[in-house]
């Protein structure tokens, strides 16, 4: 099925990606991230066919600081679960993406056992667009993945602050990653990363650096102490590993089975897909609202009327907001 021809048959894409044709996974992305809008309706038709095929994976969103070994730690946990039969999808969030064409052409070199394997699919975020498009669209992709048959969906967050809400907001189980050595501790608690974390994770424990990564763990294990956990059922863990040698990625991955099972068992599980379920509406929403906003060049052309009032201070945020909004209204 050539790209032009994608859009107009969405039944034999449907079957195609349900087989676990990766071209067809490929193309389904690129139809759910396309801005046309006979594409975007297709797409909706697309996600709505394969909807009773999806939700059986373990969505696993992975955050943490530039150098921190994300890749890395995609790469070995990814090859440790194909090793246990798994089939792993890896999607990224970066809200930068449009300025800098995202870095994930990158991680798929660090990524090179998962890039080569069959039972792995890698795939970067949109190349433009605000945040919450991006992670509508993501959330698209992690469906299509789990309707192509994978077991595992590793959401990466390349940007920070809002990407990591947005990442948190769409996954089962939020691992946040990070480095031993002085200052990184309290810098991850003033981020606020610590109250997303399902688990939080410190990296580079291996040679010398040991007694420096359980040194880190013993602070964040305090921190996490003063804080309310997202859930009564499940206190994040704080562990030790190591991406370059493996060690400790058998623990990382039990942990996240564990967190499921506690949510499943306290129906906490089935209330965050519920819930994850609305914020994806209303994200879908905005940008949808957004998109008639840019679409048609008459709003356009009143939009920068608008704006241009506010700025030379001859309106206010507050009437220009209620100005904007009545050009939304149906006519």
């Amino acid at each position: 099925m050539s790209r032009s021809q994608f859009a107009s048959d969405i039944p034999a894409l449907a079957a195609a990606l349900r087989a676990g044709n990766r071209a067809a996974l490929a193309q389904a992305i690129t139809l759910v991230e396309s801005r046309r809008s006979d594409h975007q309706a297709s797409a909706r038709e697309l996600v709505q066919q394969l909807l009773p095929d999806t939700g059986k994976a373990v969505r696993v969103g992975i955050t943490g600081s530039p150098g921190v070994g994300k890749s890395t730690t995609i790469d070995a946990l990814g090859m440790y679960l194909i090793g246990l039969g798994q089939k792993v999808a890896v999607l990224a969030v970066d809200p930068s993406s449009a300025r800098t064409g995202g870095s994930i052409l990158g991680d798929k070199t660090r990524m090179a056992q998962l890039s080569a394997s069959d039972a792995a699919f890698i795939r970067p975020s949109p190349s433009a667009g605000t945040l919450g498009g991006v992670a509508a669209k993501t959330r698209e992709a992690m469906l299509l993945c789990e309707a192509a048959g994978f077991d595992v969906v590793l959401v990466e967050t390349v940007g920070i602050g809002q990407s990591e809400t947005a990442v948190c907001d769409m996954t089962d189980f939020f691992l946040a990653l990070m480095l031993p050595g002085a200052g990184d501790e309290l810098q991850g608690i003033k981020k606020g990363l610590v109250e997303l974390a399902d688990m939080i994770a410190v990296n580079k424990a291996d040679g010398d650096n040991i007694p420096r990564a359980n040194a880190a763990a013993a602070e964040y294990r305090a921190a996490l102490h003063i804080l309310a956990p997202r859930s009564e059922h499940w206190h994040p863990p704080v562990v030790t590993y190591s991406a370059l040698t493996g060690d400790g990625i058998a623990g990382l991955w039990q942990k996240v089975l564990d967190h499921r099972k506690a949510m499943n068992a306290s129906s906490d599980f089935a209330a965050r897909r519920r819930e994850q379920q609305v914020k994806w509406m209303w994200s879908m929403l905005e940008e949808r609202l957004k998109s008639r906003l840019r679409a048609d060049p008459a709003i356009r052309a009143k939009v920068r009327q608008t704006e241009a009032g506010v700025a030379d201070g001859r309106m206010t945020p507050a009437l220009a907001a209620d100005t904007i909004a009545r050009l939304l209204e149906a006519p």
